[in-house]
């Protein structure tokens, strides 16, 4: 059997797989509901809701559960991945998207006084998650693995 055999034969993979693919394209959707838009970019941006992040190691915490138990190492060693990659997906990510928007607007005023002392684009604001949006996404996760395996 091929690597890629094995890997679409792989039912936790795609399980994540699944669950990433369902956060983006739900990002595009909601973007278009509520923006009044199409953004593709969102399918494949980070940031946003639902975390796809959330989603994807979610499941995969959730897939090794079931195939494994949730008593074996695989599963405490995913569900491990997965707390760290939240953590950071809200945590620090987000910081850094905060701490972009603030850079952006002192570039914009920096610009609005003196032309061309940066000569960098935009920094990018949509990086991590809020809160609500890492738990929408870890939900989403573990829902897919559940109906899925």
């Amino acid at each position: 059997m091929s690597f890629f055999e094995g890997l679409l034969n792989n039912d936790v993979f795609m399980v994540c797989f699944t669950a990433w693919f369902i956060a983006q394209l739900l990002k595009v959707v909601i973007t278009f509901v509520f923006e009044k838009k199409i953004d593709i970019s969102r399918f494949v941006g980070s940031g946003g809701m639902p975390s796809s992040h959330s989603s994807f190691v979610t499941s995969l915490a959730t897939g090794v559960g079931i195939k494994k138990g949730y008593d074996s190492v695989e599963f405490a060693l995913s569900l491990v991945l997965a707390l760290i990659v939240m953590y950071d997906a809200a945590g620090v990510r987000r910081a850094v998207g905060k701490q972009a928007k603030i850079l952006n607007k002192m570039i914009e005023d920096i610009h609005a006084h003196k032309k061309d002392i940066f000569t960098e684009k935009r920094l990018k604001e949509l990086i991590g998650h809020t809160p609500v949006e890492v738990i929408s996404g870890a939900i989403l996760g573990i829902v897919i693995a559940n109906i899925m395996i």
